[in-house]
C-alpha cells in the first residue's frame, strides 16, 4: 500500500468571481481509502471532477502512477482507471444491470450481434466479487438503492479502476447496507484498488478511511492519517471551531404543552404513544431503523390519518384526516428526505417557499407578487439562505441552503409545531451548527418542535427532553439530556431493556 498512485499538484480551478480550488496538492497510495472531507462549497465536487474528467484545471498537475496526465474528457478518465460513482447514480433504469455495466463499452460476437451472453457471464462475475445478490438480467428499476450502487460499483470495477471514487456513499443507505458497503471497500483494498471516499458522516472516516485530506474555502489544510485525528480535531480543521461549540444553549424556559399525544395506536406500525411537546422546548425522538419514528411524524401530519386515540393542540383535540387539515391548526413537517418529499427542485426559491400559503396572496385572479416576494425575502435573510436570487432554482443550492428553503416554506404558515426528520441529513458540519442554531432560535421564539435524528451526537447535544422508540412503542423518556450517554440510550432502542 506504499505506492504512490495519484498525485494532484497545486490544482486551482476558478469560475467567475470564485476560486474553486487554490493550489490544492495531495496525493494518494494503492490500495488505499482515502476520505476527502470539508463543508459544502469546500471545492471537494470541483476536484473529483476534474479527476473524473468533467472539468481540466486551470493550472496544476496530475500524476497517475509516476507520469504526468491530462485528463481531458470522462472516456480519458475511465481508460486511465479513474472511476468516480456520484451520489445520484449514472444509471439507465429502463435497462437491463448487464445492459448498464457495458453501457458504451459493448462486447461483440460475430459482428453486428453483441456477445450478451459474454456480457452476462462478466457482470456476473463482478457482482459475485462485492457479494451483490442482483441478477445480470434484472431491470435498474427494479433494484434497491444499495443495489443500484452495487451496480455502480460492478461497472466500474469493469473498466479495471485502479482508483474509485464514491461521493456520499452512505447518504440514501440503511444500517446494514451501510455494513454491506464496507465490506466490499475493504474487498477493494484488498484487491489493490484505491477509494476515495467523500463524506458528511465523519463517524464513517475513521471506521473506513487510512488517510483523510480537508478541505476549506478551496484550499487544502493538510493530509492526516486517522490515527491522527479525532472527530473534534477533524471539525476543527473543516470549521474552524470545536466540535463542543456546534450545539447552541439548551433552552432556559419552556412554556405551555403545544402537543400532547394520548394513546395513539396506528396498526401495525405504532402502538400506544403518549408523548408531550412544550413551547419553547426541543424534543427529541430517536430510534432505530423500523422503529416507527417517521410513521409516527406522518401521522402526527395527517399523512395516515386512520389512527386510534388523542391528538391535542393547545388543549384542542383534532382529527387529522389530512396534512391540509394539519397544516391550518399550525403543523409543519420537515420531511427527512427533501428532494423527494420536501421541495420541487426545478422550481425557484420563491415558489418553493410560497407553496403552501399562495392562497394568502390572492388578489381575485392575481396573486400580489410585491407582497409574496417582500415576505419570502425576509424569511431568506432570517434563515441566511444563500442564493443569488429568489428565482434561482433549488436544484442549483447546496444540501444545506436546499434545507433552509423547505424550512421557509414552512416557517411561512406561521407553525407552532415544526416536526423536523433528519434535519441534518446529507449537509456538512458548518451547515448542521447553522440548522442547530436556527432550530433552538425557533424554540426560543415559542414554537414546539419535535425532532427526529439517528444521529445520538445530534439527539443528545440539541434536546431538551428525549424519547426513545422501539418497535412502534415509546420505551423510555428522559426528562433531561445533562450528563447523558448514548449507551444509555441505545439499551432501550435496541430491546434491551424495556422498563
Amino acid at each position: 500500500m506504499d505506492q504512490e498512485i495519484l498525485k494532484v499538484e497545486n490544482v486551482t480551478k476558478k469560475f467567475p468571481g470564485v476560486v474553486a480550488l487554490d493550489r490544492v496538492s495531495f496525493s494518494v497510495r494503492r490500495g488505499e481509502v482515502h476520505a476527502l472531507v470539508g463543508e459544502n462549497g469546500a471545492g471537494k465536487s470541483t476536484l473529483m471532477k476534474i479527476l473524473a474528467g468533467a472539468l481540466q484545471p486551470d493550472e496544476g498537475l496530475i500524476y497517475l502512477k509516476g507520469k504526468e496526465v491530462a485528463i481531458q474528457n470522462t472516456q480519458q478518465a475511465r481508460d486511465l482507471g479513474i472511476s468516480i460513482i456520484y451520489q445520484e447514480f449514472n444509471l439507465l433504469p429502463d435497462l437491463s444491470v448487464v445492459q448498464n455495466i457495458f453501457l458504451g463499452r459493448e462486447k461483440f460476437g460475430r459482428y453486428p450481434f453483441l456477445n450478451y451472453q459474454r456480457m452476462a457471464q462478466e457482470a456476473r462475475d463482478l457482482l459475485t466479487q462485492l457479494g451483490a445478490e442482483v441478477s445480470p438480467y434484472a431491470l435498474v428499476r427494479e433494484l434497491g438503492v444499495a443495489q443500484q450502487q452495487q451496480v455502480e460499483i460492478a461497472k466500474a470495477l469493469s473498466v479495471n479502476a485502479d482508483v474509485v471514487i464514491m461521493d456520499e456513499p452512505t447518504a440514501s443507505l440503511g444500517e446494514h447496507e451501510v455494513g454491506k458497503l464496507f465490506q466490499i471497500i475493504s474487498s477493494l483494498k484488498e484487491r489493490g484498488v484505491t477509494v476515495i471516499y467523500i463524506s458528511h458522516r465523519l463517524e464513517e472516516i475513521f471506521k473506513i478511511a487510512d488517510s483523510v485530506t480537508v478541505l476549506k474555502d478551496g484550499k487544502c489544510m493538510g493530509t492526516y492519517s486517522v490515527q491522527e485525528l479525532d472527530e473534534m480535531k477533524l471539525v476543527k480543521l473543516m470549521v474552524g471551531r470545536s466540535f463542543s461549540e456546534t450545539f447552541p444553549p439548551r433552552g432556559k424556559e419552556r412554556g405551555e404543552v403545544i402537543l400532547e399525544v394520548k394513546e395513539l395506536s396506528c396498526p401495525p406500525l405504532l402502538k400506544e404513544i403518549n408523548l408531550k411537546v412544550h413551547r419553547g422546548e426541543i424534543v427529541g425522538l430517536f430510534g432505530l431503523v423500523g422503529a416507527g419514528r417517521t410513521e409516527l411524524a406522518k401521522t402526527l401530519f395527517g399523512v395516515y390519518p386512520h389512527y386510534r386515540g388523542n391528538i391535542v393542540i393547545n388543549g384542542k383535540v383534532l382529527h387529522l384526516t389530512s396534512c391540509r387539515k394539519a397544516i391550518l391548526h399550525g403543523i409543519s413537517y420537515v420531511p427527512e428526505d427533501r428532494k423527494e418529499e420536501g421541495l420541487c427542485l426545478d422550481l425557484s426559491v420563491r415558489e418553493n417557499s410560497a407553496l403552501p400559503i399562495i392562497d394568502k396572496f390572492k388578489k381575485t385572479l392575481f396573486v400580489d407578487d410585491q407582497a409574496m416576494d417582500s415576505m419570502i425575502q425576509r424569511l431568506v435573510e432570517a434563515l441566511r439562505i444563500k442564493t443569488p436570487s429568489l428565482r434561482q432554482r433549488v436544484k442549483f443550492l447546496s444540501g444545506g441552503n436546499q434545507q433552509k428553503v423547505v424550512l421557509a416554506k414552512w416557517l411561512a404558515t406561521e407553525p407552532r409545531l415544526i416536526i423536523f426528520d433528519e434535519p441534518t441529513r446529507g449537509i456538512d458540519v458548518g451547515a448542521k451548527a447553522e440548522i442547530y442554531q436556527i432550530m433552538r432560535e425557533l424554540a426560543s421564539r415559542g414554537n414546539g418542535i419535535l425532532m427526529i435524528s439517528s444521529e445520538l451526537p445530534e439527539v443528545i447535544g440539541l434536546s431538551d427532553r428525549i424519547y426513545v422508540m422501539h418497535q412502534g412503542k415509546i420505551v423510555r423518556e428522559f426528562p433531561s439530556t445533562e450528563q447523558l450517554t448514548e449507551e444509555e440510550i441505545m439499551v432501550y432502542a435496541t430491546g434491551l431493556s424495556k422498563v
